[in-house]
């Protein structure tokens, strides 16, 4: 039985997260980055708060330069983390994303590399050689299992969209146990406010192309906190039930942009605050001085810029208007 981590534990490594917290990208240097007159100034200024060489023409690279940075941070917070689970939580669902990329690969006979991304806890080239030699013991036990199932699945139906149902179902199962396991309630309602926030994106889209309730109740998850067959309800009740369900809960703003998303506008907006009601539930590890909760926050806030460079970058690279871009950066910055 592992020794009981307690939050004093965590006072050296929490007053590093606190130091590092001032290296990440605050909503001015993102202004300045996206006003950047070149392509040339936005790399310099993001060269200048650390990061490496990033050029949006060329994707493959972008997304290369990025994924080494976010490594660098886990590997160096690893070593200092009383607890590993906290990072592992972090690295899962890659897992189980080059899963599906794996999977799909071998059903169509294509080349997964392109698609497989080496940030997970089981490298890319373990997992390819268990999936295809079949010796699934080097893997997690649950990721096993949830190769079995995916595997089986894909085989039956010849259906990917069912198979990628499968993983993303063990994905938030491994990380409600994972959460579970460590003893941490913040953990957990971070789990479990990312599972309310997949079932949201699920519901809107399910109502969005008329499926009906059995499909609904067959893709959305457990463990959040808004139970799923009050979601089968007020999806039966449409825009009006939807919004009635969420008014109480962080994502009422989430849902109601999702109400009007319904009759047939863009998701852009539905999908971002949909994110930022997650943000919304880390922001309280701002307010606590030391324990496992500033490292959660600042590894979330992390992969928040990650996915705000990518969307800035990129629209830079596309010509999109600044205030198409300003209307997708997610909720996060400093």
């Amino acid at each position: 039985m592992s020794k009981h981590i307690k939050d004093t534990d965590y006072l050296a490594i929490s007053a590093r997260i606190r130091a590092m917290e001032g290296s990440l990208l605050t909503r001015e240097r993102m202004e300045q980055i996206l006003e950047a007159r070149s392509d040339e100034d936005a790399a310099k200024l993001l060269h200048e708060c650390g990061y490496p060489e990033l050029d949006a023409s060329r994707p493959e690279a972008m997304d290369a330069a990025l994924s080494a940075a976010r490594e660098a941070v886990l590997e160096d917070l690893a070593g200092g983390a009383p607890d590993p689970r906290y990072i592992d939580l972090f690295k899962l669902k890659y897992d189980y994303h080059n899963v599906k990329a794996l999977l799909k690969a071998a059903a169509v006979g294509a080349d997964p590399s392109h698609m497989l991304m080496d940030m997970g806890r089981v490298s890319t080239a373990v997992l390819r050689e268990a999936l295809e030699t079949g010796h699934l013991e080097e893997l997690p036990d649950l990721l096993a299992q949830a190769v079995e199932e995916a595997r089986e699945v894909l085989d039956t139906t010849r259906d990917p969209q069912l198979s990628d149902i499968v993983l993303d179902r063990w994905t938030y199962r491994e990380m409600t146990q994972l959460a579970g396991d460590t003893g941490s309630a913040f953990l957990l309602g971070y789990v479990r406010t990312q599972i309310d926030a997949a079932n949201l994106r699920t519901l809107i889209r399910v109502a969005r192309m008329g499926k009906s309730g059995e499909f609904l109740r067959g893709v959305l998850l457990s463990g959040g906190e808004v139970p799923p067959e009050s979601m089968e309800k007020a999806g039966a009740a449409g825009a009006a039930g939807i919004t009635e369900l969420y008014a109480p809960t962080r994502f009422q703003a989430a849902a109601e942009a999702g109400a009007q998303a319904l009759q047939g506008g863009p998701l852009t907006e539905f999908e971002r605050l949909c994110d930022d009601a997650v943000a919304d539930y880390l922001d309280t590890a701002r307010y606590v001085p030391f324990g496992e909760a500033p490292l959660i926050g600042y590894l979330a806030a992390r992969e928040t810029e990650y996915t705000n460079l990518r969307i800035l970058l990129m629209g830079r690279s596309m010509g999109l208007d600044p205030d198409v871009i300003r209307s997708r950066l997610r909720a996060g910055c400093v």
